[in-house]
């Protein structure tokens, strides 16, 4: 995942100016060789190693009047709505993702131990830390490895499904020696996004139904097999992709933008934005958060729906095949995630028309990016949103881009052959044919050059 702003301006240029917010560690902070540390070294890999007693031994050696112990738990996500609702619990090391009333679960983390450290402290380290591994969905499976797996030994297997969630965990599984099994909707995944987890060694089902049929499966077989699961379920994940909330304020020199775009198909992402944000505010790095946009596709928009109807009625839909093939989704799993985090941030929902979308992306594509369908949703909410007002001139706008360009060239190739059904493609770029002939070459590019002159 990457993310890019657009700088603020009187219009909407035909061509946008483009900053890039990405991971880097080129323009860290350089800092003195630190003494040698007197904590034990506990290998980064220790797969048969008691997740328990290892964080005992870190905790015990770590902790000081001046170093409080950090902690957090599972709690469930009603109880961070309402906090008088429940007081249940869990340990990260547990395999849970459902509190006892079905609840999804949430990570709460122990901000009296964390508010110990005043917001330089915070901005500090991040500055040192942040880039060093990627995200947000490879992090949500890289923090795993270092800290929160469960006991997870070498017969276990963990699951995901979906194109880019499937091949940051077949990656890291394939490293670390633990089988993976990936569920995929037949005919909705690109072979570019199938072929990694392929190539990694990992059991892949192509099933025979779209996303939404695949979480069904999903809960049904976890119910009856020894899985652990690395989708929205788990409520781990988030703690890794928020951390693109707190990469962008870390890019922006920790100044606030006025609006984040993010596409939304499960609406985990939503939340785990806000999660970071609200964090950074908490924890004294900022001093507000900025306005989030969830940008769905119309042919997969139960949120956008819900939204319009004044968050008065919530109806799953079925969804309709869209280019954004990764946000296709109907049921959300985190619908109540994502309200909270757009009520509680004054945020807004928009769509985007199959056109609109390919349009968006091309757009964005002929300024030098090579972008993906759902970046093209996001861009046209964007759009939409500056033509309204809602977005003004002098508004810094964040777009999150979910999704390199290369896993949709068929996409890509259809748009610009003007191959797709009942879409004009107006921004096609499609190769001129030329005879192999030195005056049909100069007639031609003569012809081309006079276009650009005017």
């Amino acid at each position: 995942m990457a993310a890019f702003s657009f700088l603020p301006s009187a219009h909407i240029a035909p061509k946008p100016t483009l900053h890039f917010v990405k991971a880097s560690t080129s323009d860290l902070p350089k800092t003195s060789p630190s003494p040698p540390s007197t904590k034990p070294q506990l290998p980064s890999h220790r797969p048969h190693h008691n997740i328990r007693e290892e964080a005992r031994l870190h905790n015990a050696a770590t902790v000081t009047t001046n170093h409080p112990r950090f902690s957090a738990k599972y709690v469930p996500f009603t109880s961070i709505t309402d906090p008088s609702s429940s007081d249940e619990s869990y340990s990260l090391d547990e395999i849970v993702y459902r509190s006892q009333s079905g609840s999804l679960l949430d990570v709460q983390h122990d901000m009296s131990a964390l508010k110990h450290f005043d917001g330089a402290y915070w901005r500090n380290l991040f500055d040192s830390r942040v880039g060093k591994t990627t995200w947000p969905f490879g992090s949500g499976v890289w923090s795993k490895k270092e800290w929160v797996l469960p006991e997870i030994d070498d017969d276990d297997i963990i699951s995901a499904f979906e194109g880019d969630t499937s091949a940051a965990l077949s990656a890291y599984c394939a490293a670390a020696g633990i089988p993976s099994l990936v569920f995929l909707p037949a005919n909705r995944i690109s072979m570019a996004q199938l072929v990694q987890p392929i190539a990694n060694g990992a059991f892949v089902l192509s099933i025979d139904t779209d996303f939404d049929g695949c979480m069904q499966l999903i809960r049904e077989v976890t119910a009856e097999l020894p899985i652990y699961l690395a989708n929205s379920l788990n409520s781990l994940r988030l703690e890794g992709q928020k951390t693109a909330a707190i990469e962008i304020l870390q890019q922006f020199d920790w100044e606030v933008p006025d609006w984040v775009i993010v596409p939304g198909g499960n609406l985990g992402n939503i939340y785990a934005f806000y999660k970071g944000f609200s964090m950074c505010k908490e924890l004294g790095l900022v001093d507000k958060i900025p306005r989030l946009v969830c940008a769905q596709a119309a042919n997969a928009n139960p949120l956008y729906l819900y939204f319009k109807s004044g968050w008065k009625d919530f109806q799953p839909v079925k969804a309709k095949t869209t280019f954004a093939s990764a946000i296709q989704i109907g049921d959300p799993v985190s619908i109540d995630r994502a309200v909270y985090a757009l009520k509680n941030s004054n945020g807004i929902v928009e769509e985007a028309k199959e056109e609109e979308l390919m349009d968006a992306m091309a757009q964005a594509d002929s300024t030098g990016m090579f972008t993906c369908p759902h970046t093209g949703v996001a861009l046209t909410a964007l759009n939409k949103l500056r033509r309204s007002g809602v977005i003004g001139p002098t508004d810094r706008t964040v777009v999150v881009s979910t999704a390199h360009g290369l896993k949709f060239t068929h996409s890509k190739i259809d748009y610009h052959s003007k191959k797709i059904k009942d879409m004009a493609c107006r921004l096609a770029n499609p190769p001129v044919q030329v005879t192999a002939d030195f005056g049909s070459v100069m007639d031609v590019l003569k012809k081309y050059l006079l276009s650009k002159s005017h």
